[in-house]
């Protein structure tokens, strides 16, 4: 199940809205056009038969457990963060970028990476520019094999985000790529029982015609925004498409689960320099970038 990693523009929230008010106005990920590089989040889609979910961070797929403070199956290892060692590491970058200038110039994919092949829910996030603007962001919920799981969302994520154009190789020297992996998933009763800068959260929500919805954000999304509580989940829930007025009594309503991310960010420059010590051992078999190309 994939999902798109959304942006959204700088929403004026205030510090706490009332209870019968409609919230915060964000639009709906599928139709904006241009995001902050620093508002990374997940937009939702419904969630019914036959359809096809690109979220804007993070899930863990529809294997939501039914308790309360529970881990979701299949997601995370039940072990706290200070207890286990970080699993996302440099190499994955420089592998998504590697798999990403190979599809530009035309040369044979990378061959097959030297870290984990263990399976994470997982993200691909590319920003651009000085002021590193989202330029995409797509993953998926469900658990992939890290090997083909960033293959496939390094391209995804750069050619297929509906927010932007496909990627061009004149784009290349002012990227960011980013990759989140998702970990500890855990179903809460109560939809504030999550930490700002700390959780991601994922949101399941009946909308006014009866479909059911879902929406995320990454955790770095409400601290970024300067967002509180309330702020973030009526912000999640319009860009999950729900355009009615937001109460407390609705808000109660919401099934939220919420997780935790390892995340590595590498700019191009970085890669490159990477590349010019490693360059066989990471199996590449094409040239360096001309450095004149890229000036």
């Amino acid at each position: 199940m994939a999902a798109g990693c959304c942006g959204v523009k700088k929403q004026k929230l205030s510090s706490s809205p009332p209870s019968g008010s409609g919230g915060p106005g964000g639009p709906h990920c599928s139709g904006e056009s241009q995001c902050r590089g620093a508002e990374l989040g997940l937009g939702g889609s419904g969630s019914g038969p036959g359809v096809s979910q690109r979220v804007n961070g993070l899930g863990c797929g529809n294997s939501l457990s039914p308790g309360c403070g529970t881990l979701s199956p299949g997601c995370g290892n039940g072990l706290s963060p200070s207890s286990r060692k970080m699993v996302v590491s440099a190499e994955m970058c420089c592998f998504c970028f590697d798999v990403l200038y190979c599809h530009l110039y035309g040369y044979q994919p990378p061959r097959t990476p030297r870290f984990t092949n263990d399976p994470y829910p997982l993200f691909v996030t590319w920003k651009i520019g000085r002021d590193k603007r989202l330029r995409g962001c797509i993953g998926t919920f469900s658990a992939m094999n890290l090997h083909s799981g960033l293959r496939e969302y390094t391209l995804t994520s750069a050619l297929k985000d509906s927010r932007f154009p496909p990627m061009t190789r004149d784009e290349l020297p002012r990227l960011f790529c980013s990759v989140s992996l998702l970990t500890n998933f855990e179903d809460v009763c109560d939809y504030l029982d999550w930490e700002v800068g700390v959780h991601g959260i994922r949101i399941e929500f009946i909308n006014e015609k009866g479909s059911k919805r879902t929406a995320t954000y990454l955790p770095e999304v409400a601290k970024e925004q300067g967002w509180d509580h309330i702020q973030t989940i009526d912000s999640l829930l319009r860009k999950g498409g729900y355009k009615a007025a937001i109460n407390n009594d609705f808000r109660k309503t919401i099934k939220l689960t919420r997780y935790r991310s390892e995340k590595m960010t590498m700019s191009y420059t970085e890669y490159l320099s990477h590349r010019q010590h490693h360059h066989f051992q990471n199996g590449i078999g094409h040239p360096l970038p001309p450095y004149n190309h890229y000036s």
